[in-house]
């Protein structure tokens, strides 16, 4: 059993230490894009002047991925603060996994993939996120598959094209149509393969649900994916052209479903014998379609006949359920979480957060695992289905309460919680919402914050990467704000490449904390923070606590 010692200079404080994750909210570079600046938040204001405060990565090597520009993402994010190390994530080991061949070697699932489709003629299908976003998904690892198919044999080949809009520009659908298309005419061109776009529609649409908060999602999805169903065009690009002017503004994550024809026939149903490969490869969005290929019975919603098909998802999505059954490249093998050494160590923890982020400070937080260990409770607060924009504040009052009483309980010795807010509005880019969330959790801070002084004990708070701060799209050069032809900014929805917070607010003093000289500290190092502010000494290999105590 792994250990965690005691801390001869300090035994840890008289309540609770409490980690917040601001989901999404960053530290700006522009006032002019920095919704959490021009938010009205005057704890967060106080912690920066008063509390222990530093900037740490969230993005690009700092959390696993592969360069400095790649922005971070939550479940990268959650795995990189519970386990306290730094990890090689989706976007870097499927990259490697293509780039050496290890994912098409013999024997291989993509082998049996392929094998089924050439043994019986029929159509190999490939279902995801058509963007370079690197969040979910890559179109390169796309392109890469369908030409090792062509080269392998396969003469069918049908796209399921998910719109994306979230982790690129809103509105950037046609130049990754323009790009797909001529990719399609060059692999077409010597008449031997029919490869092409069969159905899609915006990611917020249709099949990416998570964490079971909308299953109709799934539900139109799948009759759009599986069964053909749904409004025909000739292309996918006329399907996005059209469905803008017919309602101008548009987000690309929005846009509805869509089913590609030839002479008045669906191009590409999936059927009984053919291979269907998910290829994002991030967890979250991708479990709920994978139980509608997967599960023998399902009772979200009536998806009619379940086509035998073997399915594959880029990734295991989770290790813990064996989902799904056949994936291409294995994630990564992450052990020796902190919730792993506190349990062993006797530490009642409380990981609690709404249904949006549930899984992150649950399954993401304790290494891509969905197994309590011994002295875990997880309490999920359940999210309203709606549109974000429209209820801001989501359910920050809710998750606030639970924990203040938490903390009043004196039952736990270390509660984690996740802020959505920052994060799914700044999602829609509706900036008037996006301050009206970060307001919500500065006054939900507030309120740990009172709390905690009453119980002596500590917060630490931080966030798993950016979004709310940059919410415009800026020159890369400049960094000035880009503006569209009336002079108005133009709106950004991803996530930032900023750094976030890194705030230790300790009313008591009785950690007697400061800041540790730590050179590129990033998210990573909030996990042997918390276990320094518990009174243990942190593992080893673990990145260093950025406070020293005692």
């Amino acid at each position: 059993m792994i250990q965690l010692k005691k801390n001869p200079a300090f035994a840890g404080p008289e309540g609770p230490v409490v980690l917040v994750i601001m989901d999404g909210v960053g530290i700006g570079k522009n006032p002019e894009s920095d919704f959490v600046k021009q938010a009205n938040t005057p704890n967060l204001d106080w912690l920066h002047d008063n509390a222990l405060y530093t900037e740490l990565q969230a993005h690009g090597v700092a959390v696993g991925l592969p360069d400095d520009g790649d922005m971070g993402n939550s479940e990268v994010g959650h795995n990189a603060i519970g386990c306290g190390r730094i990890f090689e994530q989706g976007a870097a080991l499927v990259g490697k996994a293509i780039a050496s061949g290890a994912m098409y070697a013999d024997g291989s699932v993509w082998q049996e993939l392929i094998a089924n489709v050439n043994a019986k003629s029929s159509t190999l299908h490939f279902i995801g996120l058509l963007s370079d976003g690197n969040v979910h998904s890559n179109i390169n690892h796309l392109e890469s598959m369908l030409r090792m198919a062509k080269a392998q044999g396969v003469k069918k080949a049908r796209i399921h094209a998910l719109i994306d809009g979230r982790d690129v520009p809103p509105t950037s659908a046609l130049e990754y149509i323009d790009r797909f298309d001529a990719f399609l005419n060059d692999i077409n061109a010597d008449g031997t393969v029919d490869y092409c776009v069969a159905s899609g529609g915006g990611r917020m649409n249709i099949t990416m649900d998570r964490y079971d908060a909308n299953w109709d999602m799934v539900k139109r999805g799948w009759a759009t994916h599986v069964k053909a169903e749904g409004r025909m065009f000739a292309s996918m690009k006329t399907a996005v052209e059209t469905f803008r002017s017919e309602n101008p503004g548009i987000l690309d994550q929005d846009l509805p479903a869509f089913v590609i024809e030839r002479d008045g026939q669906a191009v590409g149903p999936i059927m009984d014998g053919d291979s269907v490969i998910f290829f994002n490869f991030r967890g979250d969005r991708a479990l709920e379609i994978t139980k509608a290929f997967e599960a023998d019975e399902l009772k979200e919603f009536d998806r009619g006949g379940k086509p035998d098909v073997l399915y594959a998802g880029m990734m295991q999505y989770d290790g813990d359920l064996g989902v799904p059954a056949r994936y291409l490249v294995t994630p990564p093998a992450i052990d020796r979480t902190m919730s792993e050494y506190l349990s062993n160590a006797g530490v009642k923890q409380l990981a609690i957060s709404e249904t949006q982020k549930y899984g992150h400070v649950t399954y993401f937080f304790n290494g891509n695992n969905s197994g309590k260990f011994a002295t875990e409770t997880w309490q999920e607060i359940p999210s309203d289905v709606c549109p974000f924009e429209d209820a801001p504040r989501m359910k920050a009052d809710e998750i606030t309460d639970a924990v203040v009483q938490a903390i009043e309980s004196g039952d736990y010795q270390f509660i984690r919680l996740n802020f959505p807010n920052g994060d799914m509005v700044g999602h829609t880019g509706v900036v008037g919402a996006v301050k009206l969330a970060v307001e919500a959790v500065d006054e939900s801070v507030g309120r740990i914050m009172d709390a905690l002084k009453k119980a002596n004990g500590i917060m630490v708070c931080s966030a798993d990467h950016g979004n709310a701060d940059d919410m415009c799209e800026l020159d890369k050069k400049t960094g000035a704000l880009v503006l569209d032809g009336q002079g108005r900014c133009k709106p950004k929805t991803a996530h930032s490449l900023n750094p976030v917070p890194g705030i230790v607010y300790d009313p008591s003093g009785a950690a007697n904390a400061r800041l540790a000289d730590v050179l590129g500290a990033g998210i990573a190092n909030l996990s042997a923070t918390c276990i320094t502010l518990l009174g243990f000494e942190p593992p080893e290999d673990y990145a260093a606590s950025i406070v020293e105590v005692g």
